[in-house]
């Protein structure tokens, strides 16, 4: 009955471009749902580009990285971007678990496959400015879909600069220092959850920093991936 009450005095609104929606319950429009940019089955297990991920220089850009494999179902256009900035940038927090919904739906079975899920944290500044850490909220809901256990054993601290359009050295520096907490011992099989693959940096220094407590088997799973 609430329900219903408030979609009347606030009608539900597509969480990715905002119109209106037919039904309330519903997240994404008809339209964006349609327009949502899936990445298909032929992606590098490595990198999660489209293959042939090396077509520029020849070497999957991942090849060095600590993650063994990553995966995201979208590329970062379209709806899919924009319900990422509507989780990041506007609170929208039950974009979270749309997010959730489609990895749990898609993802291939062996990345989840006896994993402790591994929110990336955010800058201890931005969570304080937004009031939740997006990476955390996106692990929650994956582990309510997935029944996969959270292990949050990864701080992040140092300085904290603007990501946003810099390239991989740049990131790795802007992001702060990755570390695994005291208090928690890193996760054997650790599956890193964060909103966007861009250039793996930041995936990079989580992997390493649980690679260094003790991990023996890292992956990453994203909703979104950056293509070049």
């Amino acid at each position: 009955m609430l329900d219903r009450l408030l979609s009347v005095l606030v009608p539900p609104v597509c969480l990715a471009c905002r119109a209106p929606l037919r039904r309330a319950g519903e997240a994404l429009c008809a339209a964006c749902r349609v327009a949502l940019p899936w990445l298909g089955a032929r992606v590098c297990p490595r990198c999660a580009l489209p293959v042939p991920c090396g077509a520029v220089g020849g070497v999957c850009p991942a090849w060095r990285a600590a993650f063994g494999r990553a995966w995201a179902p979208f590329a970062h256009d379209g709806p899919a971007r924009e319900l990422v900035g509507a989780l990041k940038f506007r609170g929208a927090t039950a974009a979270a678990d749309v997010m959730a919904a489609h990895v749990a739906a898609n993802a291939p079975p062996r990345l989840l496959r006896d994993a402790s899920l591994v929110p990336v944290p955010a800058h201890p500044a931005r969570v304080r400015a937004r009031g939740f850490d997006q990476g955390a909220l996106l692990a929650a809901a994956l582990a309510r879909r997935t029944g996969r256990p959270v292990a949050a054993c990864l701080r992040r601290d140092g300085p904290r600069a603007r990501q946003v359009g810099a390239g991989r050295a740049a990131r790795r520096r802007a992001g702060g220092r990755i570390e695994v907490r005291a208090t928690g011992p890193a996760p054997a099989v650790a599956l890193l959850v964060d909103d966007v693959h861009t250039t793996g940096a930041t995936l990079d220094a989580c992997a390493r920093a649980l690679r260094r407590a003790g991990a023996t088997s890292v992956g990453a799973v994203t909703y979104t991936r950056t293509l070049p």
